[in-house]
């Protein structure tokens, strides 16, 4: 499904970073590992390489992968990232390897799959390390600026609170914006950030 999606002209969701990611710039200084989670056609990891970061972008669709090593070289930053065509159930979330984990709109996750995904995303960082997570919430349905027609893949804080309330929550923000990334996000929408330390 997602080859499918991704093998039409362009990028789906744009090349320039989310929002959100841009946001945050200034706590993606000094360095350090980062893993990009379902990191797409590549629009966030090249933003995390050009503020000085070696990234790990990982995407389950060959078709994505292949599109973000293009932007990477057409960005100039594609020796400070390293692609993997991998799952999210298979992917290795070895511990204590990333300085920083980024997941943007990874919503394709039903709650079945995303409880061992929130724990491997917590499990690679390092002491210290740092989480963003930007999300839909429910409500995005009523919205359908983009984003899958699953109300239960999507977040409350509630349920942000229950997987990662044993690291430092530094923000935790619902709120509804109008957002430009592409034509996968196009409209009001209604958003959900954590920010949390380990």
């Amino acid at each position: 499904m997602w080859n499918e999606r991704y093998s039409a002209p362009g990028y789906l969701f744009g090349t320039e970073p989310a929002l959100f990611l841009r946001e945050q710039r200034a706590r993606l200084a000094g360095g350090g590992a980062v893993l990009a989670v379902a990191d797409g056609e590549g629009r966030n990891s090249v933003f995390l390489a050009e503020q000085g970061l070696t990234v790990t972008a990982m995407d389950a669709s060959d078709v994505a992968v292949e599109k973000a090593r293009r932007l990477a070289a057409e960005r100039g930053v594609a020796d400070r990232i390293t692609h993997h065509v991998a799952d999210t159930t298979a992917w290795d979330w070895a511990p204590d390897r990333f300085d920083l984990v980024v997941a943007i709109f990874i919503q394709f996750a039903s709650p079945a799959e995303r409880a061992p995904l929130f724990e491997g995303m917590k499990r690679t960082l390092k002491p210290g390390g740092t989480l963003l997570l930007h999300g839909y919430r429910p409500k995005q349905i009523e919205y359908g600026t983009g984003g899958p027609p699953h109300a239960e893949n999507m977040y409350d804080e509630a349920l942000l609170q229950a997987h990662f309330g044993e690291l430092e929550i530094l923000r935790l923000e619902s709120y509804d914006r109008d957002i430009q990334e592409g034509a996968g996000h196009s409209g009001l929408s209604a958003l959900i950030d954590l920010v949390a330390r380990k």
